[in-house]
């Protein structure tokens, strides 16, 4: 059987990867267990374990942090990356790492595609995209997923939950603002865990490469807040606001639409609509209006 370790098993993909590579052997480490920053560590927890597939979901992510704190934030995303795709040649596992529609600078009018010319507009996206490449050049093989708008039942780890549990908090407390200006896809981590295991049981046959796999569909994060409300039965004061209102450090792409031809041509199908994950998400968590 097959062994696959999950680095950030306790966040929201993490969660949600035990349950869908039900089928392997598997490991979850958390952060106690391996700091990708620490590469002595790594190697010695990851050398005992003798995997067969790494799966990193690891990632510093607080995205206007990240401009304050270049060096934690390339530590993980850069340098954490790296280190784990040496280990890959080393200790020969195929090595599956995510990166994020912030690679882009959001100037595209249609999805972007695999090909397309990355140019990160913040420290993180600029993070995440030395992240990639590292793993491409050094994992001999690899999988790089770039994803957009994750939100899971466990929540991220370090920014208190995820974007449909904040919304509803606030819309509990008063009038929320969302930025209308900045249009992507929520992706569910359900659908993601589901996909990448997709990908694992179909290693022999897929191409080793990067990959762009989020939900079907696109909206702005307003509308995404709408919509929210809307299904949780929520009445709440919801205005949109343009990017260069909403008081945030870091600049964010306009469009970071992610093109999944790629992976069709690859022989999956596309994820389902963002709207149906949202719903059987809000179901799931009990937050769902009758």
């Amino acid at each position: 059987m097959r062994h696959v370790v999950v680095i950030g098993s306790k966040g929201q993909l993490g969660t949600d990867l035990q349950p869908a590579l039900a089928e392997f052997r598997f490991s979850g480490l958390t952060h106690a267990d391996l700091d990708v920053e620490n590469g002595a560590q790594a190697r010695s927890v990851l050398s005992e374990l003798k995997p067969d597939v790494v799966i990193n979901t690891s990632a510093f992510h607080k995205v206007d942090v990240c401009e304050d704190e270049p060096a934690a934030s390339f530590a993980v995303n850069a340098s954490g990356a790296y280190g784990l795709a040496r280990l890959a040649a080393e200790l020969d596992f195929t090595l599956v790492h995510f990166s994020s529609d912030y690679v882009f600078g959001g100037d595209a009018r249609t999805p972007y595609r695999e090909t397309d010319l990355a140019a990160p507009i913040s420290v993180y996206g600029t993070s995440k995209l030395a992240g990639e490449n590292l793993v491409r050049a050094f994992a001999p093989r690899h999988y790089v997923i770039r994803t957009t708008g994750l939100y899971g039942v466990a929540g991220a780890s370090g920014k208190g939950g995820n974007f449909v549990e904040t919304m509803l908090r606030l819309g509990k407390a008063g009038p929320v603002r969302v930025v209308d200006d900045q249009v992507m896809t929520p992706t569910a981590t359900a659908d993601l865990a589901a996909a990448v295991a997709q990908l694992v049981r179909r290693e022999e046959s897929v191409p080793y490469g990067l990959y762009h796999i989020t939900s079907g569909g696109q909206c702005s994060w307003y509308h995404f807040a709408k919509t929210i409300f809307e299904m949780s039965g929520t009445s709440v004061d919801l205005t949109p606001i343009m990017t260069k209102d909403s008081g945030s450090k870091a600049r964010r792409p306009a469009f970071s639409v992610l093109d999944h031809g790629k992976w069709m041509a690859a022989g999956f199908d596309e994820l389902r609509p963002w709207a149906e994950s949202l719903r059987d998400y809000l179901r799931a968590k009990g937050h769902l209006a009758a």
